[in-house]
């Protein structure tokens, strides 16, 4: 069922044809958005994803970019405009991640965590601002961890790169703020994603045990409140890092 409250708007999500970018995508299709669904390398999925919004009957496209690529944005950003219009709702949610120690994390982990983490949401960002203070409207929402919350000694440049997310999103939620351009971030939990692929059982019971809530969260948990982030509804909210992680992380 298609409600209109983003009808008439359009959004991109980069590294939406899987996991959360995917629930984000058929969230905002089914409140009415035009949706340009990014992905790097898996056009199957991306068309797949596509495929899943135009039997739903909104347009869809699918747009290739590897996010940590200035050209390649720019040239993803003008196949989105051309096709439908100025973004105005977008889902910074493409990146990468390594489970490794400090002794396996060498510069080429690093910068291309890096890469594609924060300077891929920059460029992306960068590449659609100008349009949404043209217009005085934009709503956006990075996509952080509790990473970036709490020391992460196996992901040392993932934490590192979600913590720089943080401050990313606050202070350009300030410097923006005057155009009626609002950006916050999620902070996802334990999500039940490829990223668990290889997780060891014993391992995902310890990670539920220390959940409150007691099971793993579901990309739908994250494209929840995504919604209610890009919405009106959360007019008076920006530059905030919201937690959605069964309680597994409180912030004050």
């Amino acid at each position: 069922m298609v409600d209109q409250e983003f009808t008439g708007r359009i959004a991109l999500v980069t590294g939406g044809s899987r996991g959360i970018g995917r629930a984000c995508v058929e969230m905002l299709a089914q409140h009415g958005a035009s949706v340009a669904v990014n992905y790097r390398a898996d056009i199957d999925a991306a068309r797949d994803a596509v495929r899943a919004v135009t039997t739903a009957g909104q347009r869809a496209i699918a747009v290739q970019a590897d996010v940590a690529d200035e050209h390649q944005v720019q040239a993803m950003i003008e196949t989105v405009e051309r096709e439908f219009g100025a973004v105005d709702l977008l889902v910074n949610n493409a990146g990468v991640f390594h489970f490794l120690d400090h002794e396996a994390t060498d510069l080429e982990i690093w910068n291309q965590t890096m890469a594609c983490n924060l300077t891929g949401v920059f460029n992306v960002t960068w590449a659609v601002k100008q349009k949404m203070i043209e217009r005085r409207f934009g709503r956006i929402v990075n996509m952080s961890s509790i990473s970036a919350l709490r020391a992460r000694a196996n992901a040392i440049a993932y934490a590192t790169s979600k913590a720089g997310l943080t401050g990313f999103t606050k202070s350009v939620a300030e410097a923006l703020a005057g155009n009626n351009i609002r950006v916050n971030a999620i902070a996802p939990g334990l999500i039940d994603t490829d990223i668990l692929n290889g997780v060891k059982q014993s391992q995902l019971d310890s990670l539920v045990a220390a959940t409150p809530l007691g099971r793993i969260g579901t990309p739908e948990d994250v494209a929840d409140l995504a919604r209610f982030l890009l919405s009106d509804e959360s007019r008076f909210i920006t530059g905030q890092t919201l937690v959605v992680s069964g309680g597994r992380v409180m912030l004050p």
